[in-house]
């Protein structure tokens, strides 16, 4: 019997590879359930602010931004209105993107990196460490990281050092994917990824992406792409958590694309 179900099993998968499917261990529940539960967004005595414009490529930050030297924004979108917005308040901009030429906009603040961002350095990549490295900023400053690349937000968290990651004060990402948390495997690369950050930050907002759509299981929803932003641990004292969502602040990223509201299982509702 045991044979015949491992021949089943395996004739079963090459049916649905021909298909495009390919399946995988399903995440454990409760592993997932307890992620979301520590993603829970904290509220402070810093508002929130938005920066950039009132679509994709804006973002909510907490108002704590005096003092930070330099942003850093690795990918390169049809704005650049956070950036702008970031240099209009005295911080030094830091752009990296090897598919495009030149920023969405020139500006003589901005310092533009032909490269992408990502765990290796090459012709074509550089680690962020190395970027920040050759900026020649004081290296006891504080920063801002703005990120959305598509995919490789992951690798960049994993290669970057602890002690980098603790000089920014505030950091803002889009996470692609998300969809697959209930893929075993890859749930293990995201935990860890949002764990190295939960060790020194809290999730103070999330605002789902409304250009890719959303998955359940069970009682569980998963925007598939998520806009997390987050704040570094010294910079607040823990009250409580953010409750009515979405902000007033937030806009679509897409007007064109249907409405998406974040999920009650990724805040605390009561």
């Amino acid at each position: 019997m045991k044979s015949f179900n491992k021949y089943f099993r395996s004739k079963a998968k090459n049916i649905l590879a021909y298909t495009k499917i390919y399946t995988t261990r399903l995440t454990d529940y409760e592993k997932l359930n307890n992620l979301i539960f520590r993603l829970h967004p904290i509220s402070s005595k810093n508002d929130l602010i938005r920066l950039g414009p009132n679509e994709d490529g804006g973002y909510l930050v907490p108002d704590d931004l005096k003092d930070i030297q330099a942003c850093f924004s690795p990918g390169v979108g049809i704005t650049s209105k956070f950036e702008k917005d970031c240099a209009e308040l005295g911080m030094k901009i830091f752009i990296a993107d090897k598919s495009v030429i030149q920023p969405a906009e020139v500006n003589q603040k901005f310092n533009f990196s032909r490269k992408h961002i990502g765990a290796i350095s090459n012709s074509e990549f550089m680690t962020l460490d190395e970027w920040v490295g050759k900026s020649k900023l004081d290296n006891k400053s504080d920063l801002l990281l703005q990120m959305d690349i598509e995919g490789y937000e992951y690798e960049v968290i994993f290669s970057m050092t602890q002690m980098l990651l603790q000089r920014f004060r505030i950091i803002v990402a889009e996470f692609h994917h998300l969809g697959q948390l209930w893929n075993g495997p890859f749930f293990n690369i995201a935990c860890r990824a949002f764990d190295k950050i939960l060790q020194s930050h809290y999730c103070a907002h999330i605002h789902p992406n409304n250009t890719s759509g959303m998955t359940k299981i069970f009682d569980i929803e998963v925007p598939k792409t998520m806009e997390f932003t987050f704040i570094r641990k010294d910079r607040i004292k823990k009250s409580g958590y953010q409750r009515i969502f979405p902000h007033p602040l937030d806009f679509e990223n897409a007007k064109d694309k249907p409405n998406l509201v974040l999920p009650q299982c990724w805040y605390r509702s009561k």
